[in-house]
């Protein structure tokens, strides 16, 4: 398909000899629709506003994005594309080779993006060159949420290794309360998964397997002990799991219906907008193991017609990446700003922590990013290995025979 960019244009368009005022118009299609995520995107909306634009909202439910990308591809096909999309990953490449993505490098050098945004992050925003996309935040995926007062009472500590979950698990078990939090969706099985993988092959493990799609790591003994896990982990879900939404699993915890949960930290989101307080109501903490796994959000601009419809996507974009919105924003999100330049002061112990550890992980070579979350591979080889991991947590398939259909589905996924 012939790709083509409109030029980004200034917010005076000069019509007929005059000078007439552009008004910024920005049709929004997102997924953030929870309780703390919708708080979030009212934040933009309100800064959107007070900079005098007009925000038409195209919210889509669903945690994981499909249904939005269902509903995004039918407006594409119907030549009538959103102004503004969350989009994030590969997702923004391939929609940049099929040629509908715009092109917003203006905005971006002139806000000096490439100077306070980490090297990793900004190649996601990236096409060929051009700048395609203006990330809002960096979400750490593997994080274990805790309800505080369920483990004090059965005096449980946060876990530091997986053999440390399955013994406070066993224990909570006996106890009457429901070890993990959990939502029957596909994507939420993959949040665990890629955490145990990390978790129980490190770093370079997870890389191979989950990032490389290295055949020997894809059916290596280490494989199997990652189902192994999760086939224990299935064992501490209730049996009202299916078809459950993530932020109602945190809705779990948050009510001491279970004790824990493994979720990013859009989960937190959840826990602040109900008023409770990390540290006191709820416990935070990585899952076992080293590393960190990234999932940014980001918005992508669609090639669009009109002088107003593209002031609204270069005022959407310098107010995504600008460091008010990126504070104010992740302050009720959960995450951290994708800017580094953004003073974290009144930001939460969590925040503090997946920020400190971003840093070392980064030093360290390993921040990876995460497959479960759109950030590593793109749809074809995530949902092939995706619908693997669900029909194991699913049902009594063997972990040796999960890790044959693993291999064999990401082969033929290309």
């Amino acid at each position: 398909m012939k790709r083509f960019a409109f030029a980004t244009v200034s917010t005076l368009a000069v019509m007929a000899g005059s000078a007439v005022v552009a008004e910024p118009q920005a049709e929004v299609l997102h997924w953030w629709t929870s309780g703390g995520e919708a708080k979030s995107v009212a934040v933009l909306q309100e800064e959107f506003a007070t900079n005098g634009g007009t925000w038409t909202d195209m919210p889509v439910a669903g945690g994981a994005g499909d249904a939005a990308m269902t509903a995004l591809r039918a407006r594409v096909l119907a030549g009538n594309p959103p102004t503004a999309v969350q989009l994030k990953g590969p997702a923004i490449q391939e929609w940049y080779e099929e040629g509908v993505l715009a092109d917003i490098s203006a905005v971006a050098e002139a806000e000096g993006w490439a100077d306070v945004l980490p090297a990793s992050i900004a190649g996601h925003m990236q096409c060929e060159g051009t700048w395609c996309a203006a990330p809002v935040n960096v979400h750490r995926v593997d994080w274990i949420w805790a309800n505080a007062d369920i483990l004090a009472a059965n005096g449980i500590e946060m876990p530091s290794t997986w053999e440390e979950f399955n013994a406070a698990a066993e224990k909570l078990q006996a106890a009457g309360v429901i070890p993990l939090a959990h939502g029957g969706q596909a994507w939420q099985d993959a949040t665990v998964f890629e955490a145990v993988v990390l978790g129980v092959g490190g770093p370079e493990f997870y890389q191979k397997a989950l990032v490389d799609l290295d055949p020997e790591a894809l059916t290596s003994d280490t494989m199997v002990q990652v189902f192994d896990q999760m086939r224990t982990m299935r064992g501490y879900v209730d049996e009202n799991f299916s078809g459950r939404d993530w932020n109602l699993a945190t809705a779990m915890v948050m009510n001491g219906e279970a004790a824990f949960q493994i979720m990013g930290d859009w989960a937190k989101g959840e826990f602040l907008a109900a008023g409770k307080k990390p540290g006191e109501d709820f416990l935070c903490a990585s899952t076992p193991g080293d590393g960190y796994l990234y999932n940014v959000d980001s918005f992508a601009m669609f090639n669009v017609e009109g002088d107003d419809n593209r002031a609204g996507q270069d005022l959407l974009a310098k107010l995504i990446v600008g460091p008010s919105f990126q504070k104010v924003f992740n302050l009720n999100k959960g995450s951290i700003p994708a800017r580094t330049d953004v003073a974290l002061d009144e930001f939460d112990i969590c925040a503090t922590l997946s920020a400190e550890d971003m840093g070392s992980t980064s030093d360290a070579g390993s921040l990876l990013p995460s497959y479960a979350h759109g950030m590593a591979l793109r749809g074809a080889q995530a949902g092939a290995i995706t619908d693997v991991v669900t029909a194991h947590f699913n049902s009594d398939m063997s972990s040796a025979d999960a890790v044959q259909q693993l291999a064999d589905a990401v082969a033929n996924s290309y």
